[in-house]
């Protein structure tokens, strides 16, 4: 039987949403006032969905613990209080909330202690949020 475990997280971080590949006009007609020098933060929610069989021995699609510890490994210790700008992953991207779904997805796809990654889903405010399934 499939079935999908999904879990939330916080992490708190702050972006310039900036593109050397516009001008300095361009820059501030495509993402207003995100395109301050001096950036701005977010407390994004970051939901993780696994799918899978449900195991027969546990009854479980995946261990809650097992994916804590691998979200906060590769996510949240790395993105939690930090300027995305200057992440590595950014550097040849915008930091936009779409690219930081799709990054985290990346990040966790190959790592799941159990089921696959089914989407990743990033809220930014209580009004804006993205998901990504991959590929």
């Amino acid at each position: 039987m499939r079935a999908y475990f999904g879990r939330r997280y916080m992490l708190s971080a702050s972006h310039r949403l900036h593109s050397e590949a516009l001008s300095a006009e361009a820059n501030r007609a495509a993402y207003g006032k995100c395109n301050n020098p001096h950036g701005h933060g977010h407390n994004y929610v970051v939901e993780v969905v696994a799918a899978g069989d449900v195991g027969a021995d546990t009854g479980m699609v995946v261990n809650m613990a097992a994916l804590d510890e691998v979200v906060r490994k590769r996510v949240l210790d790395r993105f939690d209080h930090a300027n995305l700008n200057h992440d590595s992953l950014f550097v040849n991207q915008v930091p936009t909330t779409e690219n930081l779904c799709k990054t985290v997805f990346g990040l966790l796809k190959d790592a799941m202690p159990a089921g696959e990654l089914e989407y990743v889903r990033v809220e930014e405010t209580e009004n804006n949020f993205f998901q990504y399934y991959g590929g």
